[in-house]
């Protein structure tokens, strides 16, 4: 279904390769998980498969990659279309239409697809994805789970076949994610549908996967069997991270075979948090915010929380449950309907921009959302001045983070992690 020949990648003024004459094929009705580091270079292999590289994105290609024999270097992604559907990290960002039923149509009516014919397969994916109850509604009103069978489904109606998807949990949270999860391995299985996802969470998917492709980030790969791959790989979910310390000999994929693998343990006693008696930083008394006009559905409801220096407290919760508004609550962005916050005894709305980032700094889900600059140099540069520390500052923690920083680069171009 999909062949890699030879397959070679960089970009001009790139410090490395991003992958380095590598060959590999998948077959018809194979889940493939990709794994690798942040910045590896998953994405980019994604777009390779459906020709977003070379053609929109740059960059020196070589050798050969054709998918149902169609070759990637030929044909631009919109001729692919019907033999290749993606899903993005973020799947609102790619949505065209407010209502759904309008989202799915979209790639059929781009096509030139007849009426009838696309009412006929609308109404399929409604009915595959469950969908059916949700086709007039607004795509921004659905849940993260909603928002990405939406997204599979659109991706879906041309009848692809394959199915590529970036990251298609990260936003989810654990019962949405098994369901989205779900509804692929039943797609792989019942209509040989070739998908391959590109994935961080993997304690969420090494179950459902048939083979795994790891990204060194030094241009090679490796591609086999999830235990074969897992039990060499720096990167691991926990379980297989545990199976290893216990020097089981034994890769576990899930914890029913872990358990069977597994000496009897017993749990160690659990011992009492030392209490932080620091400086109480953040304290929120008996906040509601409503996103609605009317307040008929608060996003939070008499919430009371202090937060002293020093602690790290995380924040647990389904989709939609109001963790981002608890975090806006923070820098004063929350829809207050009642109650008070306060940062070091102030009301955040009271400190100007350049204050209160000295007191709270504040990353939303889409990180993309706080990135202006052209290059990631210049990025960085602009954040020195944000901040008012020296020159070089933001740079030096950057060069901490990512192992061979490109500094050229724009940072909308990189990965998302």
């Amino acid at each position: 279904m999909i062949t890699f020949s030879g397959v070679s990648l960089i970009y001009p003024n790139a410090q490395r390769t991003i992958v380095e004459d590598i060959s590999f094929t998948v077959n018809e009705g194979e889940l493939l998980l990709l794994i690798g580091h942040t910045g590896a270079g998953k994405s980019s292999l994604l777009k390779l498969i459906n020709g977003l590289i070379p053609h929109h994105t740059g960059g020196i290609l070589t050798g050969e990659i054709s998918v149902d024999g169609r070759s990637t270097r030929a044909l631009k992604p919109g001729e692919l279309a019907d033999v290749v559907g993606i899903v993005g990290q973020n799947p609102i960002n790619g949505f065209v239409s407010d209502i759904v039923e309008d989202e799915i149509a979209f790639g059929l009516e781009s096509l030139g697809i007849a009426p009838e014919i696309m009412r006929k397969r609308v109404e399929e994916v409604l009915d595959l994805l469950a969908l059916a109850p949700l086709r007039r509604r607004n795509v921004s009103e659905l849940s993260g789970g909603e928002q990405q069978r939406v997204a599979i489904a659109a991706a879906l109606v041309t009848n692809p076949k394959v199915l590529l998807l970036d990251e298609p949990t990260s936003a989810l949270d654990p019962i949405a994610a098994e369901e989205v999860l779900s509804i692929l391995h039943r797609l792989v299985h019942d209509l040989g549908l070739t998908v391959i996802l590109a994935e961080h969470r993997l304690e969420r998917v090494i179950g459902f996967v048939d083979r795994i492709i790891l990204i060194h980030g030094d241009g090679s790969v490796d591609l086999g069997p999830a235990r074969q791959i897992l039990g060499n790989s720096p990167i691991a979910p926990p379980l297989v991270e545990l199976a290893k310390k216990l020097e089981l000999g034994e890769i576990p994929l899930s914890i029913r075979e872990f358990r069977k693998m597994a000496p009897e343990i017993t749990q160690a006693p659990v011992q009492d948090i030392a209490k932080i008696n620091g400086e109480a930083l953040l304290t929120i008394n008996s906040v509601s915010a409503s996103y609605d006009q009317d307040q008929r559905k608060n996003a939070l409801s008499d919430v009371n929380i202090q937060i002293n220096g020093g602690e790290i407290v995380a924040l647990m919760g389904r989709n939609g449950a109001g963790k981002t508004t608890l975090l806006k609550c923070a820098v004063g962005q929350a829809p207050l309907i009642r109650g008070e916050v306060r940062v070091k005894k102030r009301d955040p709305k009271s400190f100007t921009d350049k204050e209160l980032i000295r007191f709270v700094g504040y990353i939303p889900q889409d990180a993309g959302d706080l990135l202006y600059g052209q290059s990631i140099k210049q990025e960085c540069e602009l954040a020195d001045l944000d901040n008012g520390v020296e020159p070089g500052t933001t740079l030096a923690i950057y060069k901490e983070l990512m192992k061979i920083p490109s500094l050229n680069s724009h940072p909308r171009d990189i990965s998302e992690g």
